[in-house]
């Protein structure tokens, strides 16, 4: 919760700087990015740690085995 009511009062700021508009779509934009970066970020560096692990694990594989081709 506390990250949406950032990402609003950011893009708020952010789309306050020109001073043509209001600065609610700002508003609603960033609590939007933030409630996506809040869901996909896990996703991000769950899919970076394992694919870390399974190119350790095939150097690991290599060096005990020797190389494959």
């Amino acid at each position: 919760m506390l990250s949406t009511a950032l990402g609003a009062l950011i893009g708020s700021a952010i789309d306050g700087a020109d001073g043509d508009d209001s600065t609610a779509d700002g508003a609603i934009i960033g609590g939007a990015v933030a409630l996506v970066a809040r869901a996909l970020v896990p996703v991000v560096v769950t899919y970076a740690v394992g694919w870390a692990v399974l190119k350790g694990l095939d150097a690991a594989k290599d060096a005990a085995f020797g190389e494959g081709k």
